[in-house]
């Protein structure tokens, strides 16, 4: 449960203080009097280094020592009008998002990271009538947000619209390797960008565990990467906003107007370095599981099988490395190919065979996700492609990683499109539309890696100068 242990003394001024304000806010916690209890004090110092410090307040198993009423209301999610709470998990891209939102706005939220409070799963589970979903936000214990948009939060706690009135030299729509690196040359050379992420920052690469093709680094997880990315960026005097997502895009007199659901940016120059969305099979079954034991990133929802059985789908190097990764703690992995080979690199395929828990069913096509009364993934129907033989395979999850489609339908009447839907570029980086540039995953003869974007990055920002000179 939500536990607050309270070490204090009742002659203690900042423990009359710190009780005072909990009490007011309807906030329950456990008094425990140093001067009564020995073991007590000798938690208190081993807590603090030796030194007896009261108030020590432990929530949910983290210390705060003295804390005043501003840490305890950010600790506690308590402000003027609403008392917040945000069950999540820091691999969850969702969760940062929604994280980050509220610290724009400067709104004070407890967060319980699942992974580390046990007790908060059935919580959440219950909340989301048997789905673990994340993140689930509740407001005034009343008020219940599951994986909300920002303009839902904004609407829940009623924040006014804001305006956005500076003019930036450029505006990146997406915060992925390439949307960074485009950042981070063009602060350098004095411009000033603004990245705008519907999600989180990192795009596809945060949500991949283990990276060993980045130059630099024989082998570095995702979301370190693109942390490190994001850090750079800031430290040159970038400006990121997340969970932002583009719902008009104009232009008036020699400025791009970007609106997103709560404000409106101005910018000279416009980069699309959007990425790409995992492709679906589109098979019965895919659309109503999602989430319900259908996913498409081990990084985010991997670790909700630990110790169990899971099916992964596709034979790619994403497919491979991903599986990989869960054959680390899932109990068993089988692997699904369509094809009677494998298309990813030896690299991957050489680890498969030293890895005990992990099956390999080639050659066969996925036909259906089958669900428990429950409405839970249980089992998923394939067909074998010579002989036509039907058989089900059962887990207790499913991962699919077959490709992925470039988001880019915001913008077909906007920029040219080949026939896949990514978008084309000449010279540096430019498309069609004078002033707007593309770069990663997005365009037209991109290479899936965070090499190429980080690349296709730099390429933009000389597009941007050039156009800007």
């Amino acid at each position: 449960m939500n536990t607050i242990q309270f070490y204090g003394a009742d002659w203690c001024p900042d423990c009359r203080r710190a009780k005072a304000f909990l009490k007011e806010n309807n906030i329950k916690f456990e008094f425990i009097d140093v001067d009564l209890d020995q073991a007590a004090t000798q938690r208190v110092e081993s807590i603090n280094k030796g030194k007896r410090i009261i108030p020590t307040i432990i929530i949910n198993g983290k210390s705060h020592t003295n804390p005043n009423n501003d840490s305890l209301a950010a600790a506690l999610g308590i402000n003027e009008d609403y008392h917040i709470v945000l069950y999540g998990a820091d691999w969850c891209p969702d969760c940062r998002k929604s994280k980050s939102f509220l610290n724009d706005n400067n709104i004070n939220y407890q967060f319980i990271d699942i992974e580390q409070n046990e007790w908060s799963i059935p919580i959440i589970t219950k909340i989301n009538n048997g789905k673990r979903k994340i993140p689930t936000i509740v407001i005034n214990n009343e008020t219940i947000l599951v994986e909300p948009a920002n303009e839902e939060l904004r609407q829940a706690l009623q924040l006014d619209e804001v305006r956005e009135e500076k003019v930036f030299d450029t505006i990146i729509i997406g915060g992925g390797a390439a949307g960074l690196t485009t950042s981070i040359y063009a602060q350098r050379d004095r411009f000033d960008t603004l990245i705008l992420e519907k999600k989180t920052i990192g795009g596809n690469a945060f949500l991949t565990e283990k990276i060993e093709n980045y130059p630099g680094f024989t082998s570095i997880s995702g979301p370190s990467l693109m942390d490190k990315m994001e850090e750079q960026a800031r430290t040159y005097g970038a400006t990121i906003k997340t969970g932002e997502e583009v719902v008009s895009f104009g232009k008036e007199k020699d400025l791009f107007v970007i609106k997103t659901a709560t404000k409106e940016y101005h910018g000279k120059s416009v980069v699309l370095s959007t990425g790409s969305t995992y492709r679906q099979l589109g098979i019965p079954g895919e659309k109503e599981l999602i989430g319900s034991g259908v996913h498409f990133c081990a990084t985010c929802d991997g670790a909700f099988y630990r110790d169990k059985d899971i099916i992964v789908i596709g034979g790619g190097n994403s497919a491979l490395e991903e599986g990989i990764f869960l054959a680390n703690f899932c109990k068993s992995v089988k692997i699904v190919h369509r094809g009677p080979k494998f298309s990813a690199s030896e690299t991957y395929v050489e680890k498969l065979a030293s890895i005990k828990n992990i099956s390999t069913h080639m050659n066969k096509s996925s036909l259906e996700f089958m669900a428990d009364e429950k409405g839970l993934f249980k089992e998923l129907k394939v067909e074998d492609n010579e002989t036509q033989k039907q058989e089900l395979l059962t887990a207790d999850g499913v991962f699919i990683f077959i490709g992925l489609i470039p988001n880019t339908k915001p913008f077909a009447d906007l920029v040219e499109l080949d026939k896949r839907g990514f978008i084309k570029t000449t010279g540096l980086a430019q498309t069609s539309k004078e002033g707007i540039f593309a770069a990663g995953d997005c365009r037209e003869g991109a290479i899936a890696q965070v090499a190429a974007a980080t690349g296709e990055g730099v390429l933009a920002s000389y597009g941007i100068k050039q156009y800007l000179k």
